[in-house]
């Protein structure tokens, strides 16, 4: 408070140097200097978007405007004995809570998209948001999700 009381003081005593001393101009100057050292600036909330790569067997990746995520799957033959493969890159990403999140979905050679990111966009909420793809093999073996 003291402050701001020698903001004024010293507002007022300029203004009434110029034979000018009005108290909306003074207190207009005073409360515009105030702002100045009091308002600090909030932290905009944010919350998580996650992509989720169904298990399609084909391979792709999804990735979001803005930047953030860039979630890859890639194909896998349910018959050949082997493991399921791993997402790579980020497929969970922070974003402002308000934030509107476009998504693009694009299938690696010898696959295709079987389900385009749903939903997308996505308006970011409080909370947890997703949206999900499915890619597919083009030689016709697809899981039904």
């Amino acid at each position: 408070m003291r402050a701001i009381g020698s903001i004024k003081g010293a507002a007022h005593e300029s203004q009434q140097s110029q034979g000018l001393a009005r108290d909306g101009i003074i207190t207009a100057v005073a409360t515009t200097a105030a702002i100045g050292f009091v308002a600090p600036a909030q932290a905009q909330p944010t919350a998580q978007l996650g992509a989720y790569v169904t298990d399609g067997w084909g391979g792709g990746t999804i990735t979001s405007s803005p930047a953030g995520i860039d979630c890859h799957v890639s194909a896998w033959d349910p018959y050949s004995g082997d493991n399921p493969p791993n997402t790579t890159g980020p497929c969970t990403a922070s974003f402002t809570v308000g934030t509107t999140v476009h998504f693009t979905a694009t299938a690696d050679a010898g696959s295709s998209i079987n389900f385009p990111p749903d939903p997308n966009p996505v308006t970011i909420r409080d909370g947890y948001n997703y949206t999900w793809v499915m890619f597919c093999p083009n030689d016709g073996l697809c899981s039904a999700g």
